[in-house]
């Protein structure tokens, strides 16, 4: 049986995208989940998730019941760090952010020494070289550091791989596609102030909620490359995707939960009914 699922931050009211993405897992067939991603405990607000179960109510849209909560799943997160420190894959990096971005405009001088993912220049690497013993004594001086996945290590580790596209990449991608395990360099895997990255967090959550198709943007296509990598290394199974378009507005841009005139709150206090808003949207 399909199992999707539509998986907000409440960070703010879902606009039109939203609804065009949760439609969209809805209409796949079979179960349809939802999960509150609310990893982020600075800005993700109460007011915000009860907003979410109203609009997505008012669509019509049933999900099962219990929802998940990232931020339950602690526990699971800090059990497959360990699990990937355990393998010798990750690694901990004390560069500032301000220290990354001097690092990468020195690369921009050279650019044969710079790597370009899809977020933009990849990390250069400079912790992965610190040895064990500077390792250890910057983190016994307490310096605040993040975790990061060694690329090279993970994989050689994880072989060749492949994802299952069933909708349609960026460039039209279909079919078994090639998974590049260096397409984002070494990732950050968890923060002091986040226990897990977006990355890490998906594939476990996914996994533990028995997921089968993971729809969602063209603009997270690359992300499945890296998303695989983790799922062969923590054994977890593989979904297939289907990416969509994006909603965009009359400027081309993506919605953003900042622009309040596209929120579905807004358009349901201006009038808008729930049948409206589903034909506008292909529904």
């Amino acid at each position: 049986m399909i199992v999707t699922r539509f998986a907000p931050s409440p960070t703010g009211f879902l606009h039109l995208g939203h609804a065009f993405a949760a439609l969209t897992a809805a209409h796949a067939g079979g179960r349809f989940l939802l999960r509150i991603e609310d990893i982020d405990g600075t800005r993700c607000r109460p007011e915000f998730e009860t907003a979410i179960y109203e609009d997505l109510a008012w669509l019509e849209l049933n999900w099962e019941k219990p929802v998940l909560r990232q931020s339950d799943r602690f526990g699971a997160y800090r059990a497959a760090l360990d699990g990937l420190r355990a393998q010798g894959l990750l690694y901990p990096c004390f560069c500032t952010r301000a220290e990354i971005a001097a690092e990468v405009a020195r690369a921009i001088e050279a650019p044969h020494n710079m790597s370009l993912g899809p977020e933009g220049p990849v990390y250069p690497g400079t912790c992965r070289y610190l040895g064990d013993a500077q390792r250890l004594e910057r983190m016994a001086g307490g310096a605040p550091y993040a975790l990061r996945l060694n690329a090279q290590k993970a994989a050689d580790r994880a072989g060749a791989l492949s994802f299952q596209e069933n909708g349609a990449g960026p460039q039209g991608e279909q079919g078994a596609i090639a998974v590049d395990p260096l397409l984002f360099g070494d990732i950050v895997l968890a923060r002091k102030e986040t226990p897990a990255s977006y990355h890490l967090a998906v594939v476990l959550d996914d996994a533990f909620q028995g997921v089968t198709l993971v729809t969602r943007g063209d603009d997270l296509f690359a992300a499945a490359h890296i998303q695989r990598v983790l799922q062969a290394l923590l054994g977890l199974p593989a979904p297939a995707y289907a990416h969509h378009k994006l909603i965009l507005d009359e400027t081309g841009k993506k919605f953003s939960k900042r622009d309040s005139a596209v929120t579905l709150r807004t358009l349901r206090e201006r009038g808008a009914t729930a049948d409206a808003i589903r034909a506008q949207l292909g529904f």
